[in-house]
C-alpha cells in the first residue's frame, strides 16, 4: 500500500523548489540586451562610452559629452538615475530620474517632457511638474561642464 504525502510536505516542498527557482533567476546574468521604454524617444542610456560610471551619485562621474544632450531636450543615464536637460544652449541642469510619486525611474523623454512610466507623471526640463500624480518636482542633483563632458558633481 502506498502513503500519500501530506498536504503540509507538499506545500513545504513546492515553497522550496519555487525558491531555488528564484534564487537561480536573480543570480544568473541575462545576455538579452535591455528593452526600450514603450513610446516616445529612446534617449535612456545605461552609462555613457567610456568606463563605467562608478556608482549612483558618486561625485565626480562623467555622465556624458554635452554634445549627446539636445538643447530643448533631455538625456536620461539610468546606471545613476539621472536625468541632464539642456534647456537653452549651454545651460545644463541635474535631476534625480526617481518620480516624486511611486519612486518609478523617470525614463523617457518626449519633446520637453520627462515622463515616468508607471503612472504617467510628466515633468518639465526644470524637473517642475506638468502633469500628476507627482507631488512635487524631481530633486535636483549638481552638474557641471569639464572639457565637453557632463560631470555629476
Amino acid at each position: 500500500m502506498a502513503i500519500s504525502p501530506s498536504r503540509r510536505s507538499v506545500l513545504v516542498g513546492g515553497a522550496a523548489v519555487a525558491s531555488a527557482a528564484v534564487a537561480a533567476c536573480s543570480s544568473a546574468p541575462s545576455s538579452a540586451p535591455p528593452a526600450a521604454p514603450p513610446g516616445g524617444l529612446d534617449t535612456a542610456v545605461p552609462h555613457p562610452p567610456g568606463p563605467p560610471p562608478s556608482a549612483v551619485g558618486s561625485a565626480g562621474t562623467r555622465v556624458a559629452a554635452a554634445a549627446d544632450i539636445p538643447v530643448g531636450g533631455a538625456l536620461v543615464v539610468e546606471g545613476l538615475e539621472l536625468i541632464v536637460t539642456q534647456p537653452s544652449a549651454g545651460q545644463f541642469t541635474g535631476l534625480s530620474a526617481e518620480c516624486t510619486h511611486a519612486g518609478c525611474i523617470v525614463n523617457r523623454v518626449e519633446g520637453a517632457a520627462l515622463v515616468c512610466p508607471c503612472h504617467g507623471s510628466r515633468y518639465g526640463l526644470d524637473g517642475s511638474v506638468e502633469q500628476g500624480p507627482a507631488p512635487r518636482a524631481l530633486k535636483s542633483r549638481p552638474v557641471t561642464v569639464v572639457d565637453g563632458n557632463i560631470v555629476l558633481e
